[in-house]
């Protein structure tokens, strides 16, 4: 049977591309990089590899997100990933050259770790 073990939440930002993908990316390393699972091997005596990682990505536009390369971005365990409405746009420097970089995207990542005990 599965149970939630750990949430831990994220933030990503593309500051210059204006890339809903990129910034998810960056809100899972955020989120991973704040957590240390060592307890699933040291107390519950189970494998970290086996771990169910439910993704849950808010960000402006759902159906710009790339979800195959944000779940690349888990680090251990099996992925799962929901996309909800959500995030902030912010106009960034207004450079014609940059394109869609004139536009900041910022998304938030919550990831809940399950294991089967």
């Amino acid at each position: 049977m599965l149970k939630r073990y750990i949430v831990e939440l994220g933030m990503g930002a593309d500051l210059h591309g204006g890339d809903i993908t990129k910034a998810a990316i960056k809100a899972i390393k955020d989120a991973t990089n704040r957590s240390c699972l060592c307890g699933l091997e040291e107390v519950l005596n189970t494998d970290p590899l086996k771990m169910k990682v439910h993704v849950k990505i808010g960000c402006t536009d759902p159906d710009k997100l790339d979800k195959e390369e944000v779940l690349k971005a888990i680090p251990v365990g099996n992925g799962e990933i929901e996309v909800v409405k959500g995030g902030l746009e912010v106009q960034g420097l207004e450079v014609p050259a940059f394109g869609d970089g004139s536009t900041i995207q910022v998304v938030v990542a919550a990831l809940t770790v399950y294991v089967d005990v």
